[in-house]
């Protein structure tokens, strides 16, 4: 892992494979420039980034509390993005805004104590809620659904943590007179399972279900909720450059940071980095602090036997050394029913190792492949049926998430780079992360002090950068998907 790890990080490359939620782009915003050339003049922040977090920034920056007032009204903002608008893990990802806080709850705290654990987990619950409303108050048509989601278990051991991590929680949060469902969760045994969730088959290895944990998640288009999102920041003068790398940045003896790119060079007062996997090709002092990791995922027409207006809740399916996570798409959407799932990295060569410190997502890894497309029929078993007659796969793809050594993501100002701020590095698990980690950021820039409720664990550090990277950690949680999750 060492070696991979240290692999250099690339641009983006050119021609990815076709992410089943870009197609079509978005007409007006994927190729967008708002100008022939890049702004001369000083700009107040420059955030290098258009998926959910850049955007989030961007948001909150317009719209923030020194906005309202009469701080960030006027600031003059530029988004470079090096491809498509939204074509890098956000619009790459499985469309699960899912936290299962409870597989990461008992480790954090063990290690980073009682109130840091309930920071963490009271923000990835208050980032879903914040995504699905903030799509409904601003009528973005993202497919937005908030629904229950479950967990199938089909491991002993893996099932008996989870009794006791939910145990655990729900006595936490008690305590803590917790009114907004972070700890709201509903277990069933096995025979429960298979009938209610339709899992009438096996684990892809033979495994028999041992029980499921249900709890609150949701499905969205995170391409189409962060076009919603920037096509809104625009509106209130945000400047956006996509298919336009940067390449290069650097102070100037004026104390000005300089943006290089292919187009020439923008100036800002402060630089966000919001790149998550690529992130060490710009900031080289995130090399083997941010590491790269390919994920895969493949949209499936569901078979004759399973609901005809899609299945009510989004899924994991966890076994003892990995999971898969799936949504259905809603009945209103352009293909009703249709599975997205996604996983598998384990079940590549050496666990995996080799998708570890790629930036290639031009190809897809065909063990990956054939392990992920058997697994529906595998998992649902007869309630599965009949592949369409056009074949059980519709499109397959894969995206670039961003580890971190110790399983968080770094959100705050560089260590010795005044100005320049990041939030990258989200495991897979940024659509239970990036948007609040978009607004504490922005906190944190405008001089706000966000202890009260953002993580300490997650600000950036010369000694958390200097951490050595062994691959994912207990602290992600096993069976759902993200930032981001690929």
């Amino acid at each position: 892992m060492d070696a991979r790890s240290q692999l250099p990080v690339s641009l983006p490359h050119a021609n990815p494979t076709k992410s089943y939620w870009q197609d079509p782009p978005d007409p007006e915003l994927a190729n967008f420039l708002s100008s022939e050339s890049l702004p001369e003049d000083l700009l107040d922040t420059v955030i290098i980034g258009c998926g959910i977090t850049g955007t989030s920034v961007a948001w909150h920056l317009l719209n923030g509390k020194k906005a309202q007032g009469d701080g960030n009204k006027g600031e003059k903002i530029v988004m470079l993005e090096a491809r498509q608008a939204g074509s890098g893990a956000t619009g790459r990802n499985g469309g699960h805004t899912k936290a299962a806080s409870y597989r990461s709850f008992p480790s954090n705290l063990q290690t980073l104590g009682k109130d840091e654990a309930i920071k963490i987990a009271r923000l990835e619950y208050r980032t879903i809620q914040a995504t699905h409303n903030f799509a409904r108050a601003h009528n973005i048509d993202c497919e937005s659904r908030n629904c229950d989601t479950v967990d199938i278990i089909y491991d002993d051991g893996q099932w008996a943590d989870t009794i006791s991590a939910i145990a655990l929680m729900k006595e936490i949060f008690t305590e803590e007179g917790d009114k907004d469902g972070v700890a709201r969760y509903h277990v069933y045994d096995a025979s429960e399972a298979q009938k209610k969730f339709h899992v009438h088959g096996q684990g892809t290895e033979g495994e028999s279900v041992k029980g499921a944990v249900c709890y609150e998640a949701g499905s969205i288009s995170a391409y189409k909720f962060t076009i919603g999102i920037l096509k809104l920041c625009m509106s209130r003068r945000l400047q956006l450059y996509t298919n336009t790398h940067a390449t290069r940045i650097f102070k100037g003896l004026d104390g000005i940071w300089n943006i290089e790119t292919e187009r020439g060079v923008v100036k800002g007062k402060r630089v966000v980095v919001a790149t998550n996997g690529y992130t060490a090709r710009i900031l080289k002092q995130f090399q083997g602090a941010i590491v790269p990791l390919r994920g895969q995922v493949t949209a499936q027409r569901p078979g004759s036997s399973m609901p005809s207006a899609g299945l009510e809740t989004t899924y994991s399916f966890i076994y003892g050394s990995g999971y898969e996570y799936m949504i259905s798409r809603p009945r209103d959407s352009m293909y009703p029913g249709d599975i997205v799932i996604g996983g598998g990295l384990v079940k590549a060569p050496q666990e995996g190792l080799y998708e570890y410190g790629t930036t290639d997502d031009t190809m897809i890894n065909s063990i990956i492949s054939t392990y992920i497309n058997d697994s529906t029929e595998s998992y649902f078993g007869s309630s599965w049926g009949d592949d369409h007659e056009d074949g059980r796969v519709r499109r397959e793809w894969t995206g670039i998430m961003g580890y971190s050594p110790d399983g968080f993501p770094f959100v705050g100002e560089v260590p010795e780079k005044e100005n320049m701020w990041i939030a990258a590095g989200f495991q897979g698990h940024g659509m239970a992360l990036c948007w609040e980690c978009g607004r504490g950021l922005v906190e944190m820039m405008d001089g706000v002090d966000a202890g009260e409720w953002f993580p300490e664990i997650f600000r950036v550090s010369k000694e958390r950068m200097g951490r050595r990277f062994v691959g994912r950690l207990h602290t992600v949680p096993m069976g759902v998907e993200d930032n981001a999750r690929l």
